[in-house]
This record gives structure tokens, sequence and C-alpha cells, in this order.
């Protein structure tokens, strides 16, 4: 009974490996510029990159580096882009509905007329960030993250300060 029990741990373990570690060969991809849905991309160094129109629909993208990067008409709709790092980042007509942004760090992020329709933002930063043209972005996705006086945001809309 323990040898079974043993056995089967250890094929979990190893069924579930894979989805845990990040795809060097995905990584190298995206960074050419190709498309990656559904890629594991955990940590990924993507920065300084230009990725217009790529696909990266429900890609993991958790704690990668996207700073400085130009993602004008991409697809992140179901990506998990939890803690990461889209500092100064160009989104024009990205699809982020239904993305993982909690805890991001978008920073003087500008966001054009991305549809970010059922993103999860709380906890994310927008401070200095450019939402003024953002589709799909509700007020109660705002009030669980937060910005500063210089984030541009949809005529009615508010954000809490960070602090």
């Amino acid at each position: 009974m323990l040898r079974q029990f043993a056995s089967l741990v250890v094929v979990a373990g190893l069924a579930a490996s894979p989805a845990i570690a990040q795809n060097a060969g995905d990584i190298g991809k995206v960074r050419d510029g190709q498309s990656c849905p559904g890629c594991n991309l955990f940590q990924a160094e993507l920065s300084y990159k230009d990725a217009s129109k790529i696909d990266l629909s429900g890609a993991r993208l958790r704690q990668s580096n996207l700073a400085l990067t130009t993602y004008d008409d991409a697809n992140l709709s179901g990506a998990n882009l939890s803690i990461a790092n889209l500092f100064g980042a160009r989104f024009n007509r990205t699809n982020f509905s239904r993305a993982n942004l909690q805890n991001a760090i978008a920073v003087g992020t500008y966001f054009g007329a991305s549809n970010l329709t059922g993103a999860d933002l709380s906890g994310a930063n927008f401070s200095g960030a450019d939402l003024s043209l953002a589709k799909g972005l509700s007020q109660a996705q705002l009030n669980q993250a937060c910005g500063d006086a210089n984030t541009k945001l949809p005529k009615g809309k508010s954000i809490p300060n960070c602090v």
C-alpha cells in the first residue's frame, strides 16, 4: 500500500512539472516576435521588444519583464500577467479581456484603445499610466488597483492613490 502511494506521488509530481517550468524554446520564439498562445513564459525577460500583432492569449507571463515593449494589436486575452513588470510599455488596441494583471507594475504604461473587459486589476500599479482610451474598463476594476495624479483615465472614472 505504501509503495503504491509513493508511486502515485511520483507520477503526480512528474505530471505537474511541465506546467510549472518555463519553456526556453517558447521564450526564444516570443523574443523573435512569434505568437505562442498558451505558452509558459514564467519570469521571461521580454523587455525592449516590438511584438506587435503577437498572440499570447492564455499564456503564463507571471513575473515576466515586458518593460519598454510595444505590443500594439496584440492578443493577451486570458493571459496571466500577475506580478509582471509592464513599466513604460505600449499596448495600443491590445486585447487584455479576462487577463490576470494582479499586482502588475504598469507605471507609465500606455494602454491606448486596449480591451480590458473582465481583466483582474487588483493590486496593479497604474501610476502615470494612460488608460484614457481603454475599452471595457469598469470603476469596480479600477477600485481594486491604484494610480496617482498623473494616471489618465476614461472620463468619469477614478482610481485610488497608491500608498
